[in-house]
This record gives C-alpha cells, structure tokens and sequence, in this order.
C-alpha cells in the first residue's frame, strides 16, 4: 500500500464563490509583507498568487488543480491508495469561519472518494472557546485525523506559549499535529532575491528552525504525547542530529562553548515526539534520501509528494522510493506502516 501523506487542499469552489475567496484573499498579512492576489497562467488559467516581497512570487494556486478528479486520477496514475488533505501554507493567517468552510469542503470530499481520503483539520491555533470547538468538531464528528499548522505565526514560532493550550487540546484528542512549511523563515529578507533560494531554501530553513525551537525549548516535557509530523525532512535534520546533540569531550576544555548537557533529552523527544515527511523526495536525491532514513529511523519518515505543486511529483516520488537501497520492511514503514499508525487509519 502507499499512502501520500501530503495532498494539498483548497476548496473546490474556491475561485467561483466570492466569499470563500475573500476569505483567503484579504486575510494575507499585508503587515508581514504578504500580498495575496488573483492573477492568470501563460495557458489562460485563473490562479492565486502569492509575493513576499511585492514582486517575489512564493505560491501560485492554479484552478482545476483542486477538485476531487485532479486528486484521483493522479493517484491512479501514480499508484498511490491513500491521501491525507491538508491546506498549503494558507493555514497561517485563514479566520475561523474561512477554516470551517475548508474543514466541511475537505470532510465532503473524503466522503466522495470512497475511503481513498482522510484530512487533516485546519483552524486557528490560538486557544480560545470557538476555535477549539472547531478542532473538537472536527475530530469527533467529521473524522479527521490529524490538525495541521504552519511552522510560525506571524514571528511566533510553535514554542511559544501562546500556543500552549491548542496543542494540548490536539494532544488530549490523541491526532498528530502536522506542521507545513511557510515559504520562508521569519527573518526572511536575505533569502527572497533568488528563486531557488526563495522558493525551496527558505521553506527549509523555516522547517528547519521550527524543529530546533520545539526541540532546545523543551516545550514536549509539557507535551510528552504529542507526536509533530514536520514536512521537508524537518528541514534536513537529519543532517543536524549529531551537530546540535554533541558529546562531552573525553579531554577536560579550557572552557564550554557548546551547552553539553540537553544530548540524551534532544534525542529523547526526536524519538518520542519529531516525525518527518519526505515532501517530493526525487527532488531531494537518493543518498540524502537514504541517509535520512538511516539517521533519522524508517519508523520516523512518510511519504509526501506536495502534489499538486508538480504534477509529477507524485509519479516520480513513488517510483524514486522504489529504487531506494533500504529493506523492504523499512519501505513498507515509509510508503504506508507509519501513517496508518500515527494517523490511525482504518485501512
């Protein structure tokens, strides 16, 4: 079986209901340095785009790409059984009645597709009566199997305590929390000028950061169940795991300029509570690839392709797991074992 943990959603209707497009429109945080606008395709096809800065486009949404057709016939085309839904970076800044409307879009869509798709619930992550109302509903009555949340709100990473009640409410519920990527870390000015930079290094580097801030907080010895699925491998930590976890010297040191004494608590919560999803892992390379899951355990990765960014994304995703030099048991755990278990799909 294969399970694409990263199926992007946006309501089906989304660029013919003059509401619901409002709702994702004028929400952008023009204060952050986000513009939000409509826009057309060298093909004549309507889409939504999004700056940071003016003039650097991060995110462009294509209509057609979205409804339940698109998604079933890639994953017929790809081979992939099962999709989980979730919003694409919008998350960050969408109201609660715009996230209602996206939660009953997404739950009617899974209804539609005969078990083939589960979402992940999107709502405002501040606490507060409404929103948690929202989760709960959600949870319990539309079946959802998971939340998700951008990596930073505004320049308030998932640590921060504001949060605090949100994420316990998710841990009580028993759901992962899914964490997508932003298009760039909240300091994001020296990485905007460049495309590539933009686009691909700056959602790292954001993931990246979030990871490390979860971690170096302690924030999960207030959360000890809580499980964090980040997307982008974390961000690379897996070439992080033994930089920011080092080992006590052998020989006495003039001074201590690294803090030695968080090494067994980092890799106690990258064992409990971190999981990492692969985010179109043909772009990344087979030995990055098969080095993450060395480093990091094939018990702690998922497979996502980001669809529907490329079309080929996820064809070519499914097929590069494939040729990967891991045992079968491992694959299985990636393609399939890990997201039936965190997710706890009934399949």
């Amino acid at each position: 079986m294969i399970i694409d943990v990263n199926m992007h959603h946006l309501p089906e209707n989304l660029f013919d209901d003059e509401k619901i497009l409002d709702g994702f429109l004028s929400t952008a945080p023009r204060g952050f340095g986000e513009v939000a606008y409509m826009g057309m395709t060298e093909k004549g096809q309507r889409q939504i785009i999004l700056e940071k800065p003016k003039g650097y486009q991060n995110l462009n949404y294509v209509e057609g790409d979205y409804n339940l057709e698109s998604k079933l016939k890639a994953m017929d085309d790809a081979g992939v059984d099962i999709g989980v839904l979730r919003v694409p970076v919008w998350q960050e800044w969408l109201r609660l009645d715009t996230c209602k409307i996206v939660n009953d879009n997404a739950y009617d869509m899974c209804k539609r597709s005969n078990g083939r798709l589960y979402a992940n619930a999107c709502v405002p992550p501040w606490g507060g009566k409404e929103n948690i109302k929202e989760l709960e509903r959600c949870i319990k009555e539309l079946g959802m199997v998971g939340v998700q949340v951008a990596c930073h709100y505004g320049q308030l990473y998932l640590d921060d305590e504001v949060f605090r009640p949100y994420l316990k409410t998710i841990e009580k519920l028993g759901v992962p929390l899914v964490v997508h990527h932003t298009p760039g870390p909240v300091h994001w000015e020296s990485l905007y000028e460049f495309t590539n930079l933009r686009r691909e290094l700056g959602r790292v580097t954001d993931q990246a950061t979030a990871v490390g801030r979860e971690l170096f907080s302690h924030m999960f010895d207030d959360l000890p169940e809580l499980k964090v699925i980040h997307t982008m491998f974390g961000g690379n930590w897996f070439a992080n795991y033994n930089l920011l976890t080092p080992h006590k010297s052998k020989k006495a040191e003039a001074m201590d300029r690294l803090d030695l004494s968080e090494g067994d608590k980092i890799r106690g919560y990258l064992k409990n509570n971190l999981f990492f999803d692969t985010t179109h892992p043909a772009s990344w390379g087979k030995e990055q690839v098969e080095c993450a899951i060395k480093v990091c355990g094939a018990d702690h990765i998922l497979f996502s392709s980001s669809f529907p960014v490329f079309y080929n994304w996820m064809s070519d995703g499914v097929e590069f797991m494939k040729g990967l030099d891991i045992s079968d048991e491992d694959r299985e755990l990636v393609m399939s074992g890990n997201a039936i278990r965190l997710f706890g799909l009934k399949v």
